[in-house]
């Protein structure tokens, strides 16, 4: 179940992770997109971490609203737009009730499909998303499926956005929006909030 403190917990964890990844990130995105990707969600994810010490919050979707804000506000590129669209969709669906993570998180990839348009097989976040969301549904979410999601981008031709340009050249690398996304989620294990 998601609670504020849970939830503050393990966006601080994720931009944690982004911060210790970043050049990684952007490693990846060298390969198939801007080169960027790391860079600006180490920005964004600051950005988050800040305006989550700010003020208390009274409710999780105050705190979902607050972070998707702030990272559509200052990641760049096509990450920005798609990582807030997610967390604005998961404060809504947190309105509606903030015992049901699986639900909350269903309304993020609503989000992120509606905002980026892709589907399983595009090589993109959502590679990571679908199946992270139908994991936490039935209780089956760890790190070593989320590796083998991640992972599983490599050898998809991308379909969608910059690393579309390159068609062919685009196999053999990991999605980097994918492998963020990947962080996410191991954020949301380590810190709980999946705990009953």
């Amino acid at each position: 179940m998601l609670t504020v403190e849970k939830t503050i917990r393990w966006l601080n964890l994720f931009g944690q992770k982004v911060e210790e990844k970043k050049v990684y990130l952007s490693e990846l995105d060298q390969a198939i997109g801007d080169g960027d990707h790391g860079t600006n969600m180490a920005r964004g994810t600051a950005a988050m971490k800040t305006v989550l010490e700010q003020k208390a919050y009274d409710t999780v979707q105050d705190v979902l609203k607050t972070a998707g804000m702030a990272l559509l506000s200052k990641i760049g590129g096509a990450s920005g737009p798609l990582y807030g669209s997610a967390f604005i969709g998961m404060a809504k669906q947190a309105g509606e009730g903030a015992a049901d993570v699986s639900a909350i998180l269903e309304a993020g990839l609503e989000g992120i499909r509606k905002r980026g348009n892709a589907e399983a097989g595009d090589k993109t976040m959502v590679d990571v998303w679908l199946p992270a969301v139908d994991a936490v549904k039935n209780k089956e979410l760890s790190r070593e499926r989320i590796d083998e999601w991640v992972k599983a981008t490599e050898p998809m031709k991308a379909k969608k956005g910059r690393a579309s340009y390159l068609g062919e050249r685009s196999i053999g690398h990991m999605d980097p929006g994918a492998v963020s996304s990947g962080l996410l989620f191991e954020s949301m294990i380590e810190e709980g909030v999946l705990d009953e």
